[in-house]
């Protein structure tokens, strides 16, 4: 397994419920866990993310719901729809989407589908689906 450089690392507060939350629902992958810490390295199609449980190590100040105030992680993905399908089968809201959004990259417009989606404790993931580049207008 090739690390990602950068590979955020979530402190929950109820470690199986988030376990349950990313593998049954979200379907990343147990890459590798330390059940005695209470933590998993996870895997969905190439996004790396840790997740453990609020041991008081990693905190800089009180967390509370909603955690993460102020950061997204953007998660893309092969297929939108696989990720809109278990989230619906696991009556799981949906916050914002699927919708499309663009964004200019110099004088390029990438097009991506995306949907912002809260976990267990709040932090928010967007997934998206790049499906087009066009001219600036």
């Amino acid at each position: 397994m090739i690390f990602n450089r950068l590979i955020p690392e979530l402190s929950v507060s109820n470690f199986e419920r988030s376990l349950s939350f990313y593998t049954d629902v979200l379907l990343f992958a147990i890459e590798y866990q330390r059940p005695e810490h209470l933590f998993a390295f996870l895997n969905f199609q190439g996004s790396q993310l840790m997740i453990e449980q609020q041991n008081g190590y990693w905190e800089t100040g009180t967390l509370e719901y909603p955690c993460g105030r102020g950061i997204n992680f953007s998660i893309q993905v092969d297929s939108l729809d696989d990720v809109v399908e278990s989230l619906n089968r696991n009556n799981h809201p949906i916050r914002i989407g699927p919708k499309v959004n663009a964004y200019r990259k110099g004088d390029r417009i990438l097009r991506h589908r995306e949907l912002l989606v809260l976990d267990p404790d709040g932090y928010l993931l967007r997934f998206t689906q790049h499906f087009g580049l066009d001219e600036a207008e």
